[in-house]
């Protein structure tokens, strides 16, 4: 399976090596196989060499230029990282890329051969909508996504349980996962107020692939535990 934590805008640089070393000890202690990807706050990147792969929350389709307040490949290179996280909620509705924004780095990124989790989901509004406005909205979300890629990663997050400690139910999930499976064969994640209470029961579903977990990533013991649950469960 496959294990992500997205730190967002917590831990710094020290903070975050110290979170790699503990992970990758941890990692080592339980000779735990599951793939595990981290995504740090962008000023937190560092050289990581261990089990755990350090990936990229977001960076700009270019290797370089005029883009204040951005990052480029030639950056993400300097750390050695080929992983980044696309599309997530958080850019989409607070920071305002649209598809064809995300398309363009997608792209760009692929090009280079990284390994990309791109982020999908609804907020309440269109959940409340019915199965029909909601499949719509995920849909658009995948125009212009080359979904045949050999390295995507899709991540479901439904908007209006992250950071909420909702969760859908796991038949929700099952049914949700399931209509998605149909529409790309690429390893898919769920996300949306992951915790240890909830974890193992999300990675048992049949169509879950792994997890994508947010705040609850923040304790290192804790997204072990998680690490532990999917390595019990495979």
């Amino acid at each position: 399976m496959i294990i992500a934590a997205n730190l967002k805008t917590n831990l710094t640089r020290k903070q975050t090596t110290e979170y790699l070393n503990t992970l990758d000890s941890l990692i080592d202690a339980s000779n735990s196989t599951q793939e595990v990807l981290v995504f740090p706050a962008t000023s937190s990147l560092n050289p990581h060499a261990g089990k755990v792969i350090v990936g990229a929350q977001n960076a700009y389709p270019a290797t370089n230029g005029a883009f204040t307040g951005e990052i480029g490949s030639e950056h993400l290179a300097e750390f050695g990282i080929t992983t980044i996280l696309i599309g997530h909620s958080e850019r989409r509705h607070v920071l305002g890329e649209s598809q064809e924004e995300l398309v363009t780095k997608f792209n760009f990124y692929k090009d280079l051969g990284f390994k990309i989790v791109y982020c999908v989901g609804e907020p309440l509004s269109l959940r409340e909508e019915g199965e029909e406005a909601m499949m719509k909205y995920i849909d658009a979300q995948y125009e212009g996504i080359d979904l045949n890629y050999k390295n995507l990663i899709i991540a479901y997050e439904p908007v209006w349980a992250i950071g909420t400690g909702l969760t859908p139910t796991s038949k929700d999930i099952e049914d949700l996962h399931s209509k998605l499976k149909e529409k790309c064969s690429a390893p898919l994640l769920y996300g949306g107020s992951v915790k240890v209470a909830n974890a193992k029961e999300v990675l048992g579903l049949k169509s879950v692939d792994g997890i994508l977990v947010g705040g609850a990533a923040l304790n290192v013991e804790d997204f072990n535990t998680m690490i532990n649950f999917a390595q019990e469960i495979e």
